[in-house]
């Protein structure tokens, strides 16, 4: 090998030694290195840059999200108070009887168009109101009007009605002293129960009367009287014995007269439901007849 192709050899070399970082080749050798640097090359080759690469959108630094704050917590529905908790409008204590006959006058004659319940509405012959005294202290509360209330227009004129009329003169009282109303102003065809419609329908007029009467006692007789002024569905028999409110009212729960005359020993409980109210009145029980 001559000298030229000797020097090229170890100039090659001597730049391979400054590649993986030799600094200095010593002069012994006799080489001398260019003065410019020598880029090692990158460990790895460069990517050429995608087509469109400079119309991609930059993606932005992810910004630090506050934590969500706990969602309140709603506001408590007020608790309305229902039918059976309003007290009786202070209005009307004032009220002469006239003044509050005169009001009953007004709406009877109301119930008196009703057409809400068609079928009721083409098969009465009158509507059934209420009758009796417009200061009572007792409303005796009933179901509906039958054949003979639907003839005359006036509530428990039937059989029914003379034994509630012997229930309350066994009281000291007599029916003008009283109020006696139904739960519905109409008979039901062929005497069947009321619907649910037809109670509601007529529930106005009879909270209206009692409204306008203001009852210190009010004698629900029977199960649909139960259930359309206290709204329960409990049985009779676990609802005697007790008074439950009705907007200031005292409500006695106790068996229908229609229901004594196919049971007459039931008589013995609507007496001890009687004598019940009747001692919360302060009023004298009578003494049976010997």
């Amino acid at each position: 090998m001559d000298e030229p192709e000797i020097r090229r050899v170890l100039l090659q070399q001597a730049q391979a030694w400054r590649s993986s970082g030799v600094q200095f080749v010593t002069k012994q050798a006799g080489i001398e290195l260019p003065s410019t640097p020598i880029v090692p090359p990158p460990n790895e080759p460069e990517m050429p840059a995608p087509q469109g690469a400079s119309e991609m959108p930059k993606v932005k630094k992810k910004e630090a999200v506050a934590p969500a704050k706990p969602a309140a917590k709603p506001a408590a529905m007020p608790t309305l108070p229902s039918s059976s908790d309003e007290p009786w409008p202070a209005a009307y204590a004032k009220l002469s009887a006239a003044k509050r006959q005169e009001e009953l006058d007004q709406l009877q004659a109301t119930v008196a168009g009703c057409t809400l319940c068609a079928e009721l509405a083409k098969t009465r012959t009158q509507t059934v109101f209420g009758v009796g005294s417009a200061k009572a202290r007792i409303a005796f509360f009933g179901e509906a009007p039958g054949a003979d209330e639907d003839r005359l227009g006036e509530p428990f004129v039937g059989r029914a009605g003379k034994l509630l009329t012997q229930i309350i003169e066994a009281c000291t009282f007599q029916r003008e002293d009283v109020y006696i109303l139904n739960t519905l102003k109409c008979r039901p065809p062929g005497n069947r129960n009321p619907t649910t419609e037809e109670n509601e329908n007529c529930r106005p007029y009879f909270e209206r009367q009692l409204e306008i009467i203001q009852p210190e006692y009010i004698v629900c007789l029977g199960r649909f009287a139960i259930t359309n002024l206290l709204q329960s569905t409990a049985p009779i028999g676990k609802l005697r014995g007790q008074f439950h409110p009705y907007r200031g009212s005292k409500v006695v729960v106790t068996y229908h007269p229609a229901y004594l005359l196919r049971n007459p020993s039931a008589k013995k409980d609507v007496w001890e439901d009687m004598k019940m109210m009747l001692k919360d009145m302060g009023v004298t029980i009578p003494k049976p007849a010997k």
